[in-house]
């Protein structure tokens, strides 16, 4: 058995496919440091199930897959196969070749498959186990295994040995065991205490047996007694429902006819109602109407108002505009033009002597400068010869050059001087034009100052009167509703819970004809003078006739209602003769109103009843006539020998209902003034928003004047601005042109004094030049010349400005009166138009006045028709209470019918729910249909004999007794209930019975048994698991045994070939326990005399490890192992030493060897050389080396 190949795909640096062949000897894997010789070794323990990343040189699983490059993609999978000779059959399965492969996702996943089936790690590794391949893969010694074997500690060795020697499958196998009998322990503790348990419950559930069959014979003769009372029961209630049935019939008779008489009064209700309804329609409408015209008449007087107070606005003339007279202003303009013209004439003079004098300076200057020059000349004559020609001549264009630049700079002042003085002229008039304007807008603003202010005033008049009129509507309306909370309240108290109240609600309709209260009515003020002589018949009801009256007493004592004062209806009316009140008071029976019917009965009851105003006044009455009877006006009442009165009475019916209809009354007139309130506040609410229409156009007017004002000044300053500034740009114009003109006249001289030193240059004979006769008298000329010119120059600048500060006067004089003649027009034409709007508005105020008094009219007119209405609907409505009355005393008999008739249909319909509920019980609890369980248990059938009974007849026959056979027996219900009582009580004597009790004692028997057949088989399961434990143990104690002795024996030589000289050997650490134990190594190199493995060198200690992984691998050769750079750290010396063993392996295994020295390359049978290019990608080249052939097999793909 060896490693025929290896392929890679997607594992760490191998992104392509990549196949690696072996065969059987040493094959070594070289390549530089970084190429992923170590991938190699990491594909193998990681096809073979290693499950450690960090083994892996990792720090997660899915870092074996193909990371990327910056050239090529990150890949999604790793897979590793490899390939396995078996032809051995050294491992468990008929295959010649076995093939595993693993594969890895991303996502975790993970698939091995063994010659391509699917299968699990365990799978995996149990094949391998058993060529000494297992779970610490010391077949495969990578980089820092030799550290790992010598620091880890004495069992993890042992682990080594026993994974070489098999054991592992033997340890697998007593584990699987050991979990088998936890399991069982627990099954067989369970079993135990399931069989005691069972068996400690079958005793007294054979006692709940043996009363379940008594109590099974006892509930038989219960059923068939409870049965026939059933059955019995069925019949009578039967019975009570068709009687109910009968009584509910006759009811419903009753019914009927009440319902008749209710729907001809519902008929007459009806008709009033809507009578009703027309008239509150009309009223409604009327007082719609009237509210309507009593708004549109408030805001015709506020159109009155303000047509009057504009009118009387327009009629004030507004303040003139301006006193100036435009033909005065154009004389003056006249005027201030002669005098222009006088002022030019000047100046135009001044200009011309100025000229002169200009002039006669000039020449003054030029003799003095001949003079100079011929004196000058003589001087420079010689030196002016000796200069050269062409500078003079250069000069004297250069000078005159400069002449000709002046003169052009003068002229562009001069039309910039002109250009100035227009712009400073057109300025300053523009400025006095503004300025009249600016007059003009602030003499109008003082009238809209006036309007604005009268109108604000008005507003505040408007917004007063809508203040009090809001004020005056929320106090009616607050009014309105404290009357109506009053009205409620009182209201309330009507609502009483008195026998009169429970008549009325269940006994109306048979008489009553309704509450005093409603039916009479008593003069204000006087109230509660009747309500004391009344009495309890204030609060009473009326009946039609004493038969009615003795009814409602009876009903009242029937259902315990309470009691009630009735007052007659049939009284016999007794009309005495009328007498005169004595002086002071008033009969009681002049202030009260009773319909005809009950008129005898309030005679009876107020007849010889004064009325008088106090306590003295009523016992001085009675004292005077003792057959009268006096009360006040509090209620206080006197009688012969008797009086009744004082404090916190009890408010009777009458009274209540007197002081609702008092504060009916004044809801209406209250209710009323709220409409009124409302119609005056829309015509103030019209004025206040045409008030303050005014005011915010008033105020809109000005602000705009204001606005306007405010333009015009900014205006006016920016224009006074710019006349000062063109007057400053005229005058530094002017100075420029002075001081230019001064300049040129020094150049000129320049000029012609180098003309004149040119032609004397060029002259060829030179005579001497004469000196001037008389130089001093020249100087004084110019300078007396010069004197003249400054007076004239200062002439000329006085007229100028003289002439500027009236130039454009007179224009601006004339604008100004063509202003004040179109302001005079314009102010006629508004003088006129406000004439106009005055007339219109007095024409509004006079047609608004006619128009308000024909309103007036129309809404008096509507008053009156609307109070017309109110009194017919209120006539229609106190009908209309009485049809009312009639027909609720008949809805309460309809009611109080309905609501037996309901009981007795309710009766019916219990009746018949019982009779269901009976007939269900039946069915649910003894499974019979009513019809069968009347025809077999009904009273009508007899009662056969019972069992018992037949039981002992059956008995005295057999015992040969002459005895007569039991006879059935008729049926009695006390017989019957005596029967069932009985067997209840015996039920109850025999206590709680479990009806399942058979049942359940068959089968807990039946579960015991079969419970007890489990638990012997299971103690026979668990002595045969613990066999197998020892047979385990024993087995693995004699394969670790053979193996430890073995390699201790090979690890004493390999340490002698490694370290000629010195010692090794291999101790367990508990020699008594061959199960547990652990294993020291001790190693001590020829020379030295330590022991302990960490005092030894690096090499020494590599050593030490390689010594002991061969002697595991001679003691129990495996097919194939892998060495990952295990001779790094030796020195050739020691290299051969090791591969010496190397070779001795080699015969008996296949070794692979990752690997940098040479000698290693020199024993190998094959080569394969592992490089990276810059891609970051691994390839692979074998090479033979042995049996002189060479073959290069480059088996990567790019």
């Amino acid at each position: 058995m060896y490693l025929k190949s290896l392929t890679l795909k997607g594992f760490k640096s191998f992104a392509s496919p990549t196949t690696l062949r072996f065969e059987p000897g040493i094959t070594a894997v070289v390549g530089p440091n970084g190429s992923g010789k170590s991938n190699v070794v990491d594909a193998l323990a990681w096809v073979m199930g290693e499950q450690g990343a960090k083994t892996l040189r990792g720090g997660k699983m899915e870092d074996v897959i193909f990371a990327g490059t910056s050239s090529r993609a990150p890949l999604g999978r790793a897979e590793v196969t490899v390939t396995i000779d078996n032809s051995d059959n050294a491992l468990p399965i008929e295959y010649s070749e076995v093939s595993i492969t693993r594969r890895m996702f991303r996502d975790g996943a993970s698939e091995y498959e063994i010659n391509g089936s699917s299968c699990r790690l365990m799978d995996v590794q149990e094949l391998l186990s058993d060529s000494g391949i297992g779970r610490e893969m010391h077949v495969i010694v990578g980089q820092g295994k030799l550290d790992e074997i010598l620091q880890s500690r004495p069992e993890d060795r042992r682990a080594f040995i026993e994974e070489a020697a098999g054991v592992l499958k033997h340890r697998k196998r007593k584990e699987k065991a050991l979990r088998k009998l936890d399991a069982m322990s627990a099954n067989l503790a369970r079993l135990t205490d399931l069989t005691t348990e069972l068996r400690r419950q079958l005793k007294p559930l054979g006692r709940q047996a043996e009363v379940a069959r008594r109590a099974q014979t006892i509930q038989a003769d219960l059923r068939d007694a409870r049965l026939r009372l059933a059955a019995d029961d069925l019949v009578n209630r039967k019975g009570e429902r068709e009687a109910i049935f009968e009584a509910e019939s006759a009811m419903r008779r009753d019914h009927d006819e009440a319902s008749s008489r209710l729907a001809v009064a519902s008929e007459e209700l009806t008709a009033h109602e809507t009578a009703v309804g027309e008239l509150s329609g009309r009223a409604e409408s009327v007082q719609h109407t009237w509210f309507a015209l009593s708004a549109l008449a408030e805001r015709v007087a506020a159109t009155v108002r303000i047509a009057s107070e504009r009118a009387q606005h327009l009629d004030v003339e507004p303040v003139a505009t301006s006193d100036t007279d435009p033909d005065a202003l154009e004389a003056e303009a006249e005027q201030v033009a002669v005098a222009e013209q006088r002022l030019l004439a000047e100046l135009t003079t001044a200009r011309s002597r100025l000229d002169g004098a200009r002039a006669e300076l000039a020449e003054r200057e030029r003799e003095a400068a001949e003079a100079d020059r011929a004196h000058m000349a003589a001087v420079r004559a010689e030196a002016d010869r000796r200069e050269g020609l062409a500078r003079l001549a250069g000069q004297v264009e250069t000078m005159r050059a400069r002449v000709e630049s002046i003169d052009d700079s003068v002229a562009r002042l001069s039309e910039r001087i002109e250009q100035a003085a227009a712009r400073a002229q057109q300025a300053k008039a523009e400025f006095e034009t503004v300025q009249g304007r600016v007059g003009e807008l602030d003499q109008g603003e003082m009238g809209l100052d006036e309007h604005h202010e009268r109108t604000v005033a008005a507003l505040r008049l408007a917004d007063a009167r809508v203040a009090e009129l809001q004020s005056a509507e929320r106090d009616a309306e607050r009014q309105v509703a404290s009357l109506r909370a009053r009205i409620d309240a009182l209201a309330v108290g009507l609502e009483r819970k008195d026998g009169a109240a429970w008549l009325t609600e269940n006994h109306s309709g048979t008489g009553l004809l309704g509450p005093m209260a409603k039916l009479v009515k008593v003069r204000s003020g006087y109230e509660a003078a009747l309500a004391a002589v009344l009495g309890s018949a204030a609060d009473a009801l009326a009946a039609e006739s004493f038969g009615a009256a003795r009814s409602a007493v009876a009903a009242l004592k029937q259902a315990d209602g309470g009691r009630a004062a009735l007052v007659l209806g049939d009284w016999p009316a007794d009309h005495p003769a009328p007498q005169a009140a004595p002086a002071g008071a008033l009969w009681a029976l002049d202030l009260i109103d009773a319909p005809g019917r009950l008129r005898g009965a309030i005679t009876a009851m107020l007849s010889g009843v004064a009325v008088v105003d106090d306590l003295d006044q009523a016992l001085a009455l009675v004292a005077e006539h003792p057959r009268l009877r006096a009360v006040t006006l509090d209620g206080d009442l006197v009688g012969a020998g008797w009086v009744s009165g004082g404090s916190d009475r009890k408010l009777s019916t009458l009274e209540v209902t007197s002081e609702i209809d008092k504060a009916g009354d004044e809801l209406t007139a209250a209710e009323a003034q709220v409409a009124q309130l409302s119609a005056a506040l829309s015509g103030a609410l019209t004025e206040q928003a045409a008030r303050q229409d005014s005011a915010e156009q008033a105020l809109a007017a000005l602000n705009e004047s204001d606005s306007a004002i405010s333009g015009m000044y900014e205006q006016l300053g920016r224009l006074g601005q710019e006349a000062r500034m063109s007057e400053d740009d005229w005058s530094r114009l002017l100075r420029q042109r002075e001081e230019l003109e001064a300049g040129r006249t020094q150049t000129v001289a320049e000029v012609t004094e180098l003309e004149t030193r040119l032609r004397n240059a060029q002259e060829t004979q030179q005579t001497p030049t004469e000196e001037p006769v008389n130089r001093q008298q020249i100087a004084a000329a110019t300078e007396n010349a010069r004197s003249v010119e400054v007076e004239a120059r200062l002439a000329v600048r006085t007229a100028e400005e003289r002439a500027n500060a009236v130039r454009g006067r007179a224009d601006s004089l004339r604008r100004a009166a063509a202003a004040e003649r179109e302001a005079r027009v314009r102010a006629q034409q508004a003088r006129e138009a406000r004439l106009r709007a005055a007339a219109v508005a007095a024409a509004v105020a006079d047609s608004g006045r006619l128009l308000a008094q024909r309103l007036n009219g129309v809404v008096d007119s509507a008053s009156k028709i609307r109070d017309a209405l109110a009194a017919e609907r209120q006539q229609r409505a106190a009908a209309m209470a009485a049809v009312r009355d009639e027909v609720n005393a008949l809805s309460a008999r309809v009611a109080a019918l309905t609501d037996s008739l309901h009981r007795d249909e309710v009766a019916n319909a219990q009746a018949a729910l019982r009779i269901e509920q009976l007939e269900q019980m039946v069915l649910e609890q003894f499974g019979m249909a009513p019809a069968d369980l009347i025809a077999e248990y009904g009273p009508e059938n007899q009662l056969p004999p019972s069992d018992l009974e037949m039981a002992e007849y059956e008995q005295a026959k057999e015992r040969g007794e002459q005895v007569f056979a039991p006879a059935p027996i008729p049926y009695d219900r006390a017989t019957q209930e005596r029967r069932a009582k009985r067997a209840e009580r015996e039920l109850a004597e025999l206590g709680r019975v479990n009806p399942l009790a058979l049942e359940e004692f068959a089968a807990l028997e039946e579960r015991y048994n079969f419970l007890s057949t489990q638990l012997e088989d299971v103690k026979a399961a668990r002595k045969d698991l613990l066999g197998v434990v020892d047979e385990v143990d024993a087995r693995i104690l004699q394969v670790f045994s053979e193996a430890y002795a073995d390699v201790e024996r090979e690890f004493t030589e390999v340490f002698t070939v490694l370290f000629p000289g010195g010692e090794g050997r291999l101790r367990l650490t508990n020699p008594g326990d061959m199960l547990t134990t652990g294993i020291e190594v001790e190693a001590r190199p020829p020379g030295k005399k330590v022991t302990r493995l960490s005092l030894l060198s690096g090499g020494e200690k590599a050593l030490t490890a390689v010594a002991m992984l061969v002697a595991i691998f001679r003691a129990r050769p495996s097919p194939f192992y892998i060495m990952d750079e295990v001779e790094a750290a030796l020195d050739d010396t020691n290299l051969r030493r090791l591969i010496s063993l190397f070779e001795l392996l080699r015969a008996r295994s296949q070794l692979i060897i990752i690997t940098h020295q040479k000698p290693t390359m020199e024993v190998a049978d094959a080569l394969y050389g592992v490089t990276m290019q810059g891609d970051g990608i691994t390839a692979v080249i074998s090479q033979r080396m042995r049996g002189q052939q060479v073959e290069q097999l480059v088996t990567s793909s790019s």
